[in-house]
């Protein structure tokens, strides 16, 4: 809560969820700040870069996930997409 009584709002994690995985194979990652869960072998993958992408880019700011705006994590999410 801030001063004035109103929520505040911060990130403390993000969740993950492919829909495309049609193998039967259970994909399930657990990283910092991450839940990823499903998906095809190439969808996990690229959910997997993305968190490792975007730890890194966090780390080179400097700053812990919960001291980041909601407007710079977007801006390190749009960072962590594959070209």
């Amino acid at each position: 809560m801030s001063t004035n009584g109103e929520r505040t709002k911060q990130v403390v994690g993000f969740v993950g969820v492919g829909l495309d995985g049609k193998d039967g194979h259970q994909r399930l990652t657990q990283a910092e700040h991450f839940l990823l869960v499903g998906g095809s072998e190439e969808t996990h993958e690229r959910m997997q870069d993305t968190a490792v992408r975007f730890n890194e880019a966090l780390e080179r700011r400097g700053k812990p996930l919960q001291d980041a705006s909601v407007s710079e994590i977007i801006e390190l999410f749009h960072e962590s997409q594959e070209d």
